[in-house]
């Protein structure tokens, strides 16, 4: 007997599943921190990485300043700044010296992880915790049908857009207000 392909409806329903046991009390911590920041760095690596670039392009089309940590043209961090990490696993090696350094000049940090107990979740002082399988999690009873840490990365876009969502509400802040400083040059 050929084994079923999973039907949408249920990557669906998981993916909801998880969104839903997301704090909003983290999430407004996260939304905190970023306001409360002179600038925010964002970083990520691999696909949770690429997340990390689409939040930082919606700060920046919010009025925030915000830089992609590994850019050219992204300044040192400092003491008023917040480094915000998206990282599954919160022991990605990049990710821990990023976080070891924003420590050293005073920064804040703000995690978005599966494991708050990881080393980045030790330095942080933001924690929002997504309860999702991991790609450490696969072939271990992974309650995800899907591979990898599919499930984190698409909560984590999901959760990304509705801090920002929260944002947009503490700052005033429209669509319309925002596509203004969508990019013109493209």
């Amino acid at each position: 007997m050929e084994k079923k392909m999973h039907e949408i409806s249920e990557v669906l329903e998981e993916l909801c599943k998880t969104v839903k046991r997301v704090s909003y009390e983290e999430e407004t911590a996260v939304a905190s921190a970023i306001q409360k920041a002179k600038r925010v760095f964002v970083a990520g690596s691999g696909r949770s990485g690429l997340i990390a670039s689409c939040f930082a392009m919606r700060l920046m089309q919010s009025g925030i300043t915000a830089y992609r940590v590994g850019e050219c043209t992204t300044p040192a961090i400092e003491a008023d700044d917040l480094l915000l990490i998206t990282s599954g696993s919160g022991e990605t090696g990049a990710l821990v010296k990023n976080a070891e350094t924003a420590k050293k000049v005073g920064a804040k940090i703000a995690l978005i992880t599966i494991y708050p107990e990881s080393a980045i979740g030790k330095m942080a002082d933001v924690i929002l915790q997504i309860a999702a399988s991991s790609k450490f999690d696969e072939g271990k009873k992974s309650h995800s049908i899907q591979p990898m840490g599919s499930l984190f990365e698409q909560s984590l876009m999901i959760c990304s857009d509705y801090i920002m969502m929260i944002l947009m509400e503490q700052l005033g802040l429209t669509g319309e207000s925002m596509f203004q400083r969508h990019a013109n040059l493209e």
